[in-house]
């Protein structure tokens, strides 16, 4: 089986930055695999596209060599099954909240007698490599979302669940959670309480002896969460930096001609 590159760069002391992918479509998928990401997770949570997406887009960002992975849409066996059948490296499963739940999810990723894993490798089985069954258990991620404030207060139980490999933080219903929607969701937290919280998932992962990832929406903000101690970062997503990049082009276009085009040509009617 090829080995995952996370957990060797990991065991190297590196930390490694994510992608995300929210737009179903092999060929963004592929024009992200060519950008150096270490990983990219395909969002069949809240991004538009599902499994029938996800299946061409792992395979459009095979030629990268990038990690493949995929964020459930929830805490269920069918479609965590499915994704590493297709080809996922790693699962990123929201609204863990317990212990419990935890079980679950290392659960549904291992083979017995680790878990309950149900055997049909149909395209991971290739795109892997030989040796999959055999050596799967100890390649892939399982990696469960810190995101409310139940599984706040169950945190410690949940880090030190057996075969679970990392959490991973989403900022925006994190925010929701532990202020009870006091402040607004959204990415880069810099409140004290909001800071407190991240480090301290962070902290108890890492007294856990497992992995700890957050999502960002800046670089600078990546950066300063590597420096926290993070394993993983995630910069925005393809629909934010799609969008950023438009935004800016045009705001730039119309800042360099001087706002409308009939300041530039003298035109005064219609089109």
């Amino acid at each position: 089986m090829i080995p995952n590159a996370l957990k060797a760069k990991w065991a190297d002391g590196q930390a490694t930055i994510n992608g995300w992918l929210s737009i179903g479509s092999p060929f963004s998928a592929e024009i992200m695999a060519a950008q150096g990401f270490d990983s990219l997770t395909v969002d069949i949570q809240h991004g538009a596209l599902d499994y029938h997406d996800m299946l061409p887009m792992f395979q459009a960002m095979r030629a990268s060599g990038v990690v493949p992975m995929a964020r459930v849409p929830w805490l269920e066996p069918g479609i965590i099954m499915k994704a590493l059948d297709g080809g996922a490296y790693g699962i990123i499963c929201p609204m863990v909240n317990s212990r419990k739940e935890a079980e679950t999810l290392v659960g549904c990723m291992r083979y017995p007698p680790s878990g309950n894993r149900s055997f049909g490798p149909t395209r991971v089985n290739f795109s892997a490599g030989p040796g999959y069954a055999a050596e799967a258990n100890d390649q892939i991620l399982a990696l469960a979302m810190i995101e409310t404030a139940e599984a706040m207060a169950n945190l410690d139980a949940i880090v030190t669940t057996p075969g679970l490999d990392g959490v991973y933080i989403g900022p925006a219903d994190l925010t929701l959670g532990v202020t009870a929607g006091r402040l607004a969701p959204g990415f880069d937290r810099e409140e004290p309480e909001m800071v407190e919280a991240i480090r301290r998932v962070l902290d108890a992962a890492k007294a856990a002896g497992i992995r700890a990832g957050l999502h960002c929406g800046s670089p600078d903000y990546a950066a300063r969460a590597i420096g926290w101690g993070f394993d993983m970062v995630s910069i925005s997503n393809d629909v934010r930096l799609l969008a950023g990049a438009a935004q800016s082009a045009v705001a730039r276009t119309r800042e360099l001609i001087g706002g409308t085009r009939a300041q530039v040509t003298g035109e005064t009617g219609g089109y």
